[in-house]
């Protein structure tokens, strides 16, 4: 069983990143089932499995007579861990680019709540997440700045008090870790970025809402600088 679980997730990947890589175009059917197994090199009966984990992803569609078929970009569930990881794999500016909108959208305004609802056990998980990122910031030889900064998202969306804001957080960990990732190779970046940090955590306890939530963006902002600096990033056209 746990060989099949590994080749089933093996098989998924593999396709997933075809079709996120644009090697079938949107309306275009996958190739016929036994000529595709054998290019994967997996029985008929993985590939079926595969295709049914990818339809329930939004990205194939399976019919009887039409065969199963790639569905257009605005099918899939772009929330999805696999699709998140395959995205960042073919095309990371456009992940950066689409992370950077979706963080100006949501966060100012989850703090913004926050401000006005968090109770001593939210504040008490968004001081720890702080904690623990000027403990990593401090020795980073021992690493952990990246999911320490990722639980501090976390905690104020779960501030918020709104339960799909909670659920949204815990979704775009990757996107997240990916965009943390890059903001924070400058030397010294990490560190600079505890006291924006701060700032959100003492507006959200003064419950100033109009505060929290410049300081949201304040911290979104740096982190845009860092990534649009840092070398080596391909450009996003778009």
């Amino acid at each position: 069983m746990v060989h099949f679980r590994t080749m089933h997730q093996r098989v998924v990947d593999e396709l997933g990143r075809r079709i996120v890589g644009g090697a079938w175009e949107p309306g275009q059917p996958l190739p016929v089932e036994e000529a595709l197994a054998a290019d994967i090199g997996v029985s008929r009966g993985v590939l079926r499995e595969a295709v049914k984990a990818l339809a329930a992803k939004g990205m194939l569609a399976v019919r009887p007579r039409t065969g199963t078929r790639v569905l257009p970009p605005e099918h899939w569930n772009h929330l999805d861990r696999d699709v998140l990881r395959w995205k960042q794999a073919g095309d990371p500016a456009a992940l950066l680019r689409d992370t950077g909108e979706l963080r100006r959208i949501v966060e100012p305004e989850a703090a913004r709540l926050a401000a006005g609802r968090a109770g001593p056990a939210e504040l008490r998980a968004l001081h720890d997440a702080l904690a623990a990122m000027e403990a990593a910031a401090a020795r980073p030889e021992r690493g952990g700045y990246v999911e320490a900064d990722i639980a501090f998202h976390r905690a104020l969306l779960n501030a918020s008090g709104n339960r799909l804001l909670g659920s949204l957080g815990r979704a775009v960990d990757i996107a997240l870790e990916h965009s943390f990732l890059i903001s924070t190779q400058t030397p010294g970046a990490a560190e600079a970025s505890l006291a924006p940090h701060r700032a959100i955590v003492e507006a959200v306890a003064a419950g100033d809402p109009a505060a929290a939530s410049a300081a949201v963006l304040a911290v979104i902002e740096a982190a845009e600088r860092e990534i649009a600096g840092s070398p080596g990033l391909p450009r996003d056209p778009g």
